[in-house]
């Protein structure tokens, strides 16, 4: 696991035996959201991985400024999404947990 991500366990729902592919699904996903993450601290904010589904959608907490901005979803879709998305073909979607 790259030195930046923290030790934390995702929730993945998927079969068992897709385990070692989930692996390095994560860390695709983990990747893309590593090189989109300057431009988020650039601004006071930041986000997490928390979980994917069975149907393929990344599901990210954003922190900090980022939590509470006006234009939050906005960068969700057309960044952090596009991102991943890219990197990620499997990735049908990126939705964040904490915008209402």
């Amino acid at each position: 696991m790259p030195h930046w991500l923290p030790h934390r366990k995702l929730k993945l729902h998927t079969a068992k035996h897709k385990m070692i592919d989930d692996k390095i699904l994560i860390s695709k996903i983990e990747n893309a959201l590593q090189t989109m993450r300057p431009f988020l601290e650039a601004d006071g904010g930041d986000m997490e991985l928390v979980e994917v589904t069975d149907n393929y959608v990344a599901k990210v907490k954003l922190l900090g400024a980022c939590s509470s901005c006006h234009m939050s979803t906005m960068t969700l879709k057309a960044g952090i999404e596009e991102a991943v998305k890219r990197a990620v073909p499997e990735i049908i979607a990126v939705e964040a947990i904490n915008i209402e």
